[in-house]
Protein backbone atom coordinates (compact mmCIF):
# COMPACT_ATOMS: atom_id res chain seq x y z
CA UNK A 1 0.00 0.00 0.00
CA UNK A 2 2.95 2.35 0.32
CA UNK A 3 3.19 2.79 -3.45
CA UNK A 4 -0.27 4.36 -3.62
CA UNK A 5 0.71 6.96 -1.05
CA UNK A 6 3.93 7.73 -2.90
CA UNK A 7 1.98 8.26 -6.13
CA UNK A 8 -0.49 10.48 -4.32
CA UNK A 9 2.35 12.46 -2.77
CA UNK A 10 3.96 12.99 -6.17
CA UNK A 11 0.61 14.07 -7.62
CA UNK A 12 0.16 16.59 -4.81
CA UNK A 13 3.70 17.85 -5.34
CA UNK A 14 3.15 18.27 -9.07
CA UNK A 15 -0.10 20.13 -8.42
CA UNK A 16 1.63 22.42 -5.92
CA UNK A 17 4.48 23.21 -8.32
CA UNK A 18 2.10 23.97 -11.20
CA UNK A 19 -0.01 26.15 -8.91
CA UNK A 20 3.09 27.99 -7.71
CA UNK A 21 4.28 28.69 -11.25
CA UNK A 22 0.84 29.90 -12.30
CA UNK A 23 0.58 32.35 -9.42
CA UNK A 24 4.14 33.71 -9.33
CA UNK A 25 4.30 37.30 -10.55
CA UNK A 26 6.72 38.16 -13.31
CA UNK A 27 6.36 35.00 -15.35
CA UNK A 28 4.07 36.51 -17.97
CA UNK A 29 6.12 35.17 -20.88
CA UNK A 30 6.03 31.63 -19.56
CA UNK A 31 2.47 31.80 -18.32
CA UNK A 32 0.83 31.23 -21.72
CA UNK A 33 2.75 28.04 -22.34
CA UNK A 34 2.31 26.96 -18.76
CA UNK A 35 -1.44 27.50 -18.94
CA UNK A 36 -1.69 25.27 -21.99
CA UNK A 37 0.42 22.59 -20.27
CA UNK A 38 -1.67 22.77 -17.09
CA UNK A 39 -4.96 22.70 -19.02
CA UNK A 40 -3.73 19.61 -20.83
CA UNK A 41 -2.69 17.99 -17.55
CA UNK A 42 -5.90 18.74 -15.66
CA UNK A 43 -7.99 16.08 -17.38
CA UNK A 44 -5.58 13.19 -16.73
CA UNK A 45 -5.01 14.48 -13.21
CA UNK A 46 -8.75 14.26 -12.58
CA UNK A 47 -8.10 10.57 -11.92
CA UNK A 48 -6.69 11.73 -8.57
CA UNK A 49 -10.25 12.30 -7.29
CA UNK A 50 -11.51 8.68 -7.51
CA UNK A 51 -8.07 7.48 -6.40
CA UNK A 52 -8.36 9.64 -3.26
CA UNK A 53 -11.86 8.34 -2.63
CA UNK A 54 -10.58 4.76 -2.93
CA UNK A 55 -7.76 5.48 -0.46
CA UNK A 56 -10.20 7.20 1.88
CA UNK A 57 -12.40 4.09 1.84
CA UNK A 58 -9.29 2.03 2.56
CA UNK A 59 -8.55 4.18 5.62
CA UNK A 60 -12.14 3.78 6.77
CA UNK A 61 -12.00 0.01 6.31
CA UNK A 62 -8.77 -0.19 8.30
CA UNK A 63 -10.37 1.95 11.01
CA UNK A 64 -13.43 -0.29 11.21
CA UNK A 65 -11.47 -3.56 11.31
CA UNK A 66 -8.66 -2.48 13.61
CA UNK A 67 -8.06 -4.42 16.82
CA UNK A 68 -9.16 -2.55 19.89
CA UNK A 69 -7.24 -2.28 23.12
CA UNK A 70 -10.02 -1.05 25.36
CA UNK A 71 -9.24 -3.08 28.44
CA UNK A 72 -6.16 -2.54 30.55
CA UNK A 73 -4.44 -5.88 29.85
CA UNK A 74 -6.07 -6.69 26.50
CA UNK A 75 -3.02 -5.78 24.41
CA UNK A 76 0.69 -6.19 24.84
CA UNK A 77 2.81 -3.03 24.72
CA UNK A 78 4.02 -3.86 21.21
CA UNK A 79 0.43 -4.32 19.98
CA UNK A 80 -0.55 -1.05 21.61
CA UNK A 81 2.38 0.74 19.96
CA UNK A 82 1.53 -0.77 16.56
CA UNK A 83 -2.07 0.35 17.03
CA UNK A 84 -0.96 3.92 17.83
CA UNK A 85 1.37 3.98 14.79
CA UNK A 86 -1.47 2.80 12.59
CA UNK A 87 -3.68 5.62 13.82
CA UNK A 88 -0.94 8.19 13.17
CA UNK A 89 -0.38 6.87 9.64
CA UNK A 90 -4.10 6.98 8.92
CA UNK A 91 -4.29 10.59 10.08
CA UNK A 92 -1.26 11.53 7.97
CA UNK A 93 -2.74 9.81 4.94
CA UNK A 94 -6.09 11.54 5.43
CA UNK A 95 -4.28 14.89 5.47
CA UNK A 96 -2.48 13.94 2.26
CA UNK A 97 -5.79 13.09 0.62
CA UNK A 98 -7.33 16.39 1.72
CA UNK A 99 -4.30 18.35 0.52
CA UNK A 100 -4.29 16.61 -2.86
CA UNK A 101 -7.99 17.28 -3.45
CA UNK A 102 -7.65 20.90 -2.32
CA UNK A 103 -4.63 21.48 -4.54
CA UNK A 104 -6.44 19.98 -7.55
CA UNK A 105 -9.43 22.24 -6.96
CA UNK A 106 -7.18 25.29 -6.54
CA UNK A 107 -5.23 24.42 -9.68
CA UNK A 108 -8.45 24.04 -11.67
CA UNK A 109 -9.84 27.32 -10.34
CA UNK A 110 -6.65 29.33 -10.80
CA UNK A 111 -6.18 27.99 -14.33
CA UNK A 112 -9.70 28.96 -15.33
CA UNK A 113 -9.21 32.42 -13.82
CA UNK A 114 -5.91 32.93 -15.66
CA UNK A 115 -7.58 31.91 -18.93
CA UNK A 116 -10.45 34.36 -18.30
CA UNK A 117 -7.98 37.15 -17.50
CA UNK A 118 -6.07 36.47 -20.73
CA UNK A 119 -9.31 36.54 -22.72
CA UNK A 120 -10.34 39.83 -21.10
CA UNK A 121 -6.91 41.33 -21.80
CA UNK A 122 -7.16 40.31 -25.45
CA UNK A 123 -10.65 41.81 -25.68
CA UNK A 124 -9.41 45.02 -24.03
CA UNK A 125 -6.47 45.27 -26.45
CA UNK A 126 -8.83 44.74 -29.38
CA UNK A 127 -11.13 47.51 -28.14
CA UNK A 128 -8.15 49.87 -27.68
CA UNK A 129 -6.97 49.17 -31.24
CA UNK A 130 -10.44 49.79 -32.64
CA UNK A 131 -10.70 53.19 -30.91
Amino acid sequence: MALEWVVLGYAAGAEAIMLLFLTLPGLDGLRRGLVSVVRGALKPMLSVVPFCLFLLMDIYWKYETRPTCNEEHACTPSEHLRHQKSIMKSQRNALLIAATLLLYWLLFTVTSLVVKIEQLNQRLNKLKRDD
